[in-house]
């Protein structure tokens, strides 16, 4: 079991660090490095939902910006919202 959680650990860090845009890689790599090891397996299933979201509105949503979709009042969503880069 705690091979598994940490090769999702593994795919999640990767996909943060590698989203397509510098700053999205760079925002969203400082993120998952900060809070990846305080999130259980609920968490991380809720952060690679949150990481398929596109770049443009994981930006506008971090910013307060309008977004094309809505987004859930979940732990993550709102550790992101908070998160001071």
């Amino acid at each position: 079991m705690t091979a598994d959680i940490e090769q999702i650990k593994k795919k999640i860090i990767y996909r943060s660090n590698y989203r397509g845009t510098k700053e999205m890689d760079k925002l969203l790599g400082a993120f998952t490095n900060k809070y990846i090891d305080q999130l259980d397996v609920k968490d991380l299933n809720e952060l690679i939902k949150f990481l398929e979201i596109d770049d443009n509105n994981l930006y506008n949503f971090y910013n307060g910006l309008k977004t094309s979709i809505e987004f859930e009042d979940n732990k993550i969503n709102n550790l992101f919202k908070n998160f001071k880069y």
